[in-house]
């Protein structure tokens, strides 16, 4: 019979130190998107901006963010 340790070890996600976040939109009405940025309010002036124009109030945003898993200390 063989004997085994086991050991635990604390772990956390966050982001990736190295990589932006990304912000995109688009529309729900037609085939619209709004440009990706990492400036999240830029986005939020190109939704308002096509709401303006066509009158379409309802948009898909997305946050993109690569994450990492790292030992908790």
């Amino acid at each position: 019979m063989s004997c085994s340790a086991l050991r635990y070890v604390q772990h956390r996600i966050t982001e990736h130190p190295d990589t932006d976040v990304t912000f995109e939109a688009e529309c729900l009405h037609c085939n619209w998107t709004a440009q990706p940025s990492t400036d999240s309010a830029a986005v939020d002036v190109e939704c308002m901006s096509h709401t303006g124009r066509s009158n379409h109030k309802g948009f898909r945003r997305a946050r993109t963010s690569f994450a990492m898993v790292v030992r908790a200390d």
